[in-house]
């Protein structure tokens, strides 16, 4: 594939995940929430140029930092989501401001590797971004989902194998 491509993916994603973002959205509760940042990161992979061969132990410590990088954002990031459940216990989320400043820190940090990598002369290919932006969906989707199911179903409503009693129990 080529660089252009790979930076047609990352700006519909990017676009698509924060419109969806910033307003409320259902989740559906099922467990393919690793599904697109598993075929990011596939795509990503695959990419010829994901580390300089000419620089490969610093383009891999940058790429590693990268990635730590995309996997704060993406925990903070879910961290930072409102979560609430409706009268039907449908699961629904939204951005908050906290969220904005996530969202900064996170694209200020990975400017600043993507600069220091320059001035030190590594060049990283489109490749490395689309692994850090894998990286930062699969840990907010891991972080909506181990809060997703932490949260209680709303009055009324029993959730799956889960009974009032030992709910109450566990909250005394």
């Amino acid at each position: 594939m080529s660089g252009l491509f790979n930076v047609l993916v990352i700006v519909a994603v990017i676009a698509l995940v924060v419109v969806r973002q910033f307003s409320a959205r259902r989740i559906a509760e099922d467990k393919r929430w690793w599904l697109l940042p598993g075929v990011l990161l596939v795509l990503s992979v695959r990419e010829k140029g994901l580390t300089d061969p000419r620089h490969e132990a610093l383009s891999l410590v940058i790429l590693g930092a990268g990635l730590l990088v995309g996997l704060v954002t993406g925990a903070g990031w879910g961290w930072t989501a409102r979560l609430w459940r409706e009268q039907d216990g449908t699961l629904w989320s939204r951005g908050t401001g906290a969220t904005v400043f996530v969202w900064t820190g996170g694209v200020a940090l990975r400017a600043a590797l993507a600069g220091g990598a320059l001035l030190l002369g590594i060049h990283q290919g489109t490749a490395a971004l689309l692994a850090a932006l894998a990286m930062t969906l699969f840990a907010r989707g891991g972080v909506l989902t181990w809060r997703a199911r932490r949260m209680c179903p709303s009055y009324g409503v029993a959730a799956e194998g889960i009974s009032a009693h030992s709910v109450w129990k566990d909250r005394v």
